[in-house]
């Protein structure tokens, strides 16, 4: 009997050391296969963009051509243990010395994107952010342009297509690269709501203006000076014309209602053109914003400084800033020096 149960027990040993060693050759396989993922890191940083349309094959070669050929195939490794679908994986995905080849795989297979700073300033109109939007973003241009051209699209968001420019005030922002139209006008609407607060919007009644009419006089405002100490001057220059019932005779409105932003002196043709947004041609502010104004320039516009300046005209230095005039003898003065030098430079 108990010979018989020291075989047993030798058997069940035989067995387990059988079952040991498969374990452990597994498991050293197993090791095998995965450590490298583990050990592989990228040759560079960078950021990798899954784009609309790419494949699997198109994603490996990307991450071969920017993060090296070993990288690539570990992730593609990966790939066979959970697969990456391109066309819901479509992002930015930050790709740091840190990671190693697992890391970026389960961000790719899980979709964990990296914001990015979406940015825009010095626009002039919609068709020009959309075209910004599009280059930062993974969107066509076209899409953009197609909503804020629309009158009800534009009223979903409580604006026109002339007024909608106000509501996207040049700034850096946070998004996901793969961002839709819609969503990024969403985003641009809420910090537009945040930066109009109860004192803002008691600030623009006190100037007889709605906020879409301050952002129409800072966009007037940011397009006639780079200057930051003149953008508050420059404001009360036109709230005083307003005041008094004067057209505000801007340039920058006629280059808008001409569509000519490359236009550098104003001649009486142009202020001429039969044009709501030609303040030569109408009384009051345009219909809407000439560009996307900034929010220093909105402010700069809110808290204007009194003066009683009437006139102005860029200095004959074209140092970028200008001279003021209360009256318009003065102004002719000014405005006779700086032809003499548009002239002298030959500039028509």
């Amino acid at each position: 009997m108990t010979k018989k149960r020291k075989k047993k027990n030798n058997h069940k040993s035989a067995i387990w050391l059988s079952i040991l060693g498969v374990v452990l050759v597994i498991f050293i396989a197993g090791a095998t296969w995965f450590y490298p993922v583990f050990a592989t890191h990228p040759a560079h940083e960078g950021m990798l963009y899954v784009r609309p349309g790419m494949s699997q094959q198109q994603l490996i070669d990307t991450i071969s051509a920017h993060y090296g050929n070993d990288y690539a195939d570990k992730v593609k490794r990966l790939m066979a243990v959970r697969n990456i679908d391109t066309q819901r994986r479509i992002g930015a995905y930050k790709v740091t010395a840190q990671m190693n080849a697992y890391d970026l795989w389960r961000a790719l297979a899980s979709g964990i994107q990296t914001p990015i700073k979406f940015t825009f300033n010095n626009i002039r109109d919609i068709k020009e952010f959309s075209h910004r939007a599009a280059q930062q973003l993974s969107f066509e241009s076209h899409e953009m342009l197609d909503i804020l051209s629309d009158s009800t699209e534009c009223a979903a968001y409580g604006f026109t297509p002339q007024t909608i420019p106000a509501m996207l005030i040049s700034d850096t922002y946070e998004v996901y690269w793969n961002i839709s139209p819609h969503h990024l006008l969403t985003k641009l609407k809420a910090s537009y709501d945040n930066f109009w607060t109860s004192e803002r919007i008691e600030k623009a009644k006190a100037l007889k203006l709605t906020p879409v009419e301050v952002a129409t006089l800072a966009s007037i405002v940011d397009s006639e000076t780079n200057y930051a100490p003149e953008k508050g001057i420059v404001a009360r220059l036109y709230l005083n014309r307003i005041k008094k019932g004067m057209k505000l005779q801007s340039d920058p409105t006629a280059k808008f209602a001409v569509g000519d932003y490359s236009l550098r002196r104003i001649t009486q043709q142009h202020t001429l053109i039969a044009s709501p947004y030609n303040t030569y041609y109408v009384y009051g502010l345009p219909p809407g914003p000439i560009s996307m104004p900034t929010k220093a320039t909105l402010d700069a516009v809110l808290n204007a400084p009194e003066n009683d300046y009437i006139y102005m005209c860029a200095k004959e230095d074209f140092s970028g800033s200008h001279n003021f005039a209360v009256d318009y003898k003065n102004h002719l003065n000014n405005a006779r020096k700086y032809r003499q030098q548009l002239d002298q430079r030959g500039i028509y």
